[in-house]
């Protein structure tokens, strides 16, 4: 074949592949079990997910604010997000995660996070969130949180000035009110009215300093709640799983406000097992999360069989 007629079959070529548009990239796997990030973890200690943390990420014009993901106790950037960082990636968002609250000692203590003051945790995620939208040029994030998370969320909006940063708050399982789980609220009350409260505190806090500062009634949560549970200028979803039981009652969680939309998992939905965990590996909860990040482009919600702790 002569050089002429090559080239004009690579032209032709060209313009083929040109008028086709670039080929769209491989979708990450998306396993639907609150466990999917502990292999990675366990792979890549302090890596990073499938789809989340891309320095080179632009928001795009249908999604322009990043999806910043707030783990919950004892979790971390990957083993609390292994449903959430490719699944939000595949949808065209720029995903970010961290691991806040850790203890300063080697892996893999260092991924388990949410173990320190929710105040140092929430100045964590500020500068975190600082950086975020320095890289990608974005006004502003949406906050994607789970159990703790959402308290440290809500903690860096409302007073630590996020709420010039934030858009939305979508809470996985929030305690907004704080838990009684196992009655421990209600011995926290008794220790401090028996004057003990100083010795429950330093028993509770001799792993985690956060876990006490989560009870209702502690003064910590007193002190969040003291000008009302949301900030008016943030927009809140809160998805709760009716047999939570880590946060109890589960309707800590869906406290009612004008610029805050409350579902249950298992309303409509009785297949749905789902509890603390399984509730971050569900995929009805992952369509309701899709559909609170971009009330615009709604997603069919699934109701199918939910197995506890896994999802």
């Amino acid at each position: 074949m002569r050089r002429s007629s090559r080239s004009l079959l690579v032209l032709a070529a060209a313009a083929l592949l040109s008028w086709a548009g670039p080929a769209a990239a491989a979708p990450h796997p998306v396993d639907y079990n609150f466990f999917a990030g502990i292999a990675p973890e366990l792979i890549e200690p302090g890596g990073a997910l499938p789809g989340a943390d891309d320095p080179y990420c632009v928001p795009s014009p249908e999604h322009p604010d990043p999806v910043v993901l707030l783990h919950g106790t004892g979790g971390g950037a990957q083993t609390n997000w292994g449903v959430y960082a490719p699944l939000l990636a595949n949808e065209g968002y720029c995903v970010f995660a961290l691991t806040y609250g850790a203890y300063g000692l080697p892996w893999p203590v260092s991924a388990i996070g949410g173990m320190r003051p929710i105040e140092q945790s929430a100045a964590e995620v500020s500068a975190f969130i600082d950086g975020v939208l320095a890289r990608t040029g974005a006004q502003r994030v949406d906050l994607l949180a789970h159990s703790q998370g959402n308290i440290v969320g809500n903690y860096y909006i409302k007073r630590l000035g996020g709420a010039d940063k934030v858009g939305k708050l979508v809470g996985i399982a929030p305690p907004w009110l704080g838990t009684n789980a196992f009655g421990a609220g209600d011995i926290a009350h008794f220790s401090r009215a028996l004057g003990a409260g100083p010795a429950f505190d330093a028993v509770t806090s001799s792993l985690c300093q956060a876990c006490g500062q989560l009870f209702s009634g502690s003064p910590f949560m007193a002190a969040l709640n003291a000008d009302g549970v949301y900030h008016p200028r943030v927009t809140y979803t809160n998805i709760v799983s009716a047999i939570d039981e880590l946060v109890v009652p589960h309707t800590s969680g869906t406290v009612a406000a004008p610029n805050a939309t409350s579902i249950v998992v298992q309303d409509g939905c009785a297949q749905d097992f789902s509890e603390h965990l399984a509730i971050a590996g569900s995929p009805r909860a992952a369509g309701h999360v899709l559909n609170a990040l971009d009330p615009v482009r709604q997603v069919s919600v699934p109701c199918e069989f939910v197995p506890p702790f896994t999802g």
